[in-house]
């Protein structure tokens, strides 16, 4: 423990310089303030899609984004409230009792950073290499999705007693006449002024605009008419008008939340690197991705022990920083700030806000994270890409969600196998005097006391053994036939393929044949060395690999000539 989080390892971890640069201050200083306005409204709506207080939406900005800023590896990267990570954070906690769901939302949010940290500290930066673009489009469709048909009830009045969604929506249309008709026209009034908003000068500022227009309305109605009240932010729980104060994790619910964690871990980073990826750092460099994650873990760890939802990195909330004219990390550290200005000054109008409004701003935020033109150039890619997509969503519409992302990162493996597998291709490499090899279609079966020369395309591993053996030239009744296998570039076999190597060797020395391996690396040759393959191909039969080009291939051939010319025909073994 005193090693993991050792001075050299926090100066790794701590930006070179956070000094204020005067000409940046204004502009970082107006970033900072325009994400807080821009972002308080939903940091509320994904605390109510996480099912808790949606202070605590709040509560997250006030420490992610200045703690993320101080230990991401990116300059710009916003640490925030998402909706996948709320929706998911929202599943993990739906059978919490009330009463006990602030001490599980700060153990769930802790444990995620805590393994977002390890991720970082041990180099994992790569492993997002695992889930395909396939499959996270296809989780973040499904969880565009979770959040629009997760506001059936605020939106319409309808409390359905089903659990999934999708079954929610179908409860919804048989009892349509259950629907509230002011509750339900405050929510479709603020996703037709949030859209309108949308095309206007004022469209960073749609959310807030609609939300106080809408409670405005609300209020006055309320106050002029004998209209019953639709459900306020203020009805469904105590807003505190005061900063976060430190809650520990209960030590007994780690067990039952460590799954869940570990898999929304995985889900932020992966959106966080998708931020990295799309705003370099001002020097033009792309931020270190491990980095970022171990960033991401350090502000999850802080925002659990004061009560806020999960965080990662925010593409929107980049976005309207770098837009709104971010200079430096600074502009992420204001915008903590102000959240907390915020909180403390004008809470009780936060408390105004009708409950539907919050819906019809989730509705429309949910319709923004579906992205057609990704979905389109996943369908358009190929049918194992579209597979990926399709089972992933489905997944994540029918399955909790912790499950549903661990599903789509088996799925992008065992499709990348499958596809892996079936890519192997052999073909033959027919000499030529004084010029290069002219590459030929493999032939079905070996001629007798000929050399063929064979080289094969793909990644030879355990799963494409089966593929590599069937597209070997039979050995047939072909006798003292030489095969020239080149194996430049492949530093190691699995067991499968080394069987299939022996295999063919021995079918060739029984007709006194030999199989001659070309381009071995040193590696390679240990492997075969340690599994006593060679013993069974014969050391003359290994020619390593040089660094000239074609210089092993061409000795192989060389001696495959001088063999066959020396063999009287009446011999039959090597």
């Amino acid at each position: 423990m005193h090693r993991l989080f050792s001075s050299s390892l926090l100066r790794k971890l701590f930006p070179a310089s956070l000094a204020i640069k005067r000409e940046n201050l204004p502009a970082d200083l107006t970033a900072g303030a325009t994400f807080a306005i821009v972002n308080v409204p939903q940091a509320m709506g994904n605390a109510v899609l996480a099912g808790v207080n949606p202070v605590f939406g709040l509560y997250a900005l006030i420490v992610a984004a200045p703690v993320g800023a101080l230990f991401t590896s990116s300059i710009f990267m916003n640490v925030s409230t998402t909706g996948a990570l709320s929706v998911a954070a929202g599943d993990a906690l739906f059978y919490v009792a009330d009463d006990q769901k602030t001490v599980a939302l700060v153990t769930l949010v802790f444990l995620i950073g805590a393994f977002q940290l390890l991720f970082g500290v041990l180099k994992l930066g790569n492993m997002i290499r695992f889930v395909s673009h396939s499959v996270m489009t296809g989780f973040i469709t499904g969880i565009a999705l979770l959040i629009v048909l997760g506001q059936i009830d605020d939106l319409t009045g309808y409390s359905s007693r089903l659990n999934n969604s999708v079954l929610q929506l179908a409860d919804l249309l048989l009892n349509l006449n259950q629907i509230k008709p002011l509750t339900f026209i405050v929510g479709v009034i603020t996703i037709g002024l949030i859209v309108g908003f949308g095309y206007t000068r004022l469209n960073k500022y749609a959310l807030v605009l609609a939300l106080a227009v809408v409670t405005l309305l609300n209020t006055t109605v309320t106050a002029l008419t004998d209209i019953g009240p639709t459900p306020l932010v203020a009805d469904i729980a105590t807003i505190p008008r005061s900063l976060p104060y430190p809650m520990l994790p209960g030590l007994e619910l780690i067990y039952g939340l460590l799954l869940p964690a570990m898999a929304i871990a995985i889900i932020g980073l992966v959106q966080g690197a998708g931020v990295g990826q799309s705003y370099p750092n001002p020097d033009g460099k792309y931020p270190d991705v491990s980095r970022d994650f171990s960033g991401q873990g350090i502000a999850n760890i802080a925002t659990g022990l004061f009560q806020g939802i999960p965080c990662g990195g925010s593409m929107s909330g980049t976005a309207v920083s770098v837009n709104a004219g971010a200079k430096s990390r600074w502009s992420n550290i204001f915008a903590g700030l102000f959240v907390a200005v915020i909180v403390l000054l004008f809470i009780g109008i936060v408390k105004l806000i009708p409950m539907s409004a919050l819906a019809g701003l989730l509705v429309v935020v949910g319709f923004q994270n579906i992205r057609p033109r990704d979905v389109i150039l996943v369908w358009h890619t190929n049918r194992i890409a579209r597979v990926a997509m399709l089972l992933t969503l489905l997944a994540t519409l029918t399955i909790p969600l912790q499950f549903a992302i661990l599903v789509g990162v088996a799925i992008s493996i065992l499709l990348h196998v499958i596809q892996s597998s079936n890519q192997i291709r052999v073909t033959e490499f027919v000499p030529v005097e004084g010029g290069f090899p002219v590459e030929k279609p493999v032939p079905v079966e070996l001629s007798s006391h000929q050399t063929t020369v064979l080289f094969p395309y793909g990644s030879l591993f355990f799963a494409s053994a089966s593929t590599f053996e069937k597209s070997l030239p039979k050995v047939g009744e072909a006798q003292r036939a030489v095969v020239i296998l080149i194996l430049r570039g492949q530093t190691e076999m699995g067991s499968t393929l080394i069987g299939v190597l022996r295999r063919y060797s021995e079918a060739l020395q029984t007709n006194g044949g030999r199989l001659m391996l070309v381009g071995v690396s040193n590696e390679l040759r240990d492997q075969l060395d340690r599994t006593d393959a060679i013993s069974a191909i014969g050391e003359q039969n290994l020619f390593m690999a040089k660094a000239e080009l074609g210089t092993a291939m061409n000795e192989a051939i060389s001696t495959a000539q001088i063999w066959l010319d020396q063999q009287p025909e009446s011999q039959a073994t090597p």
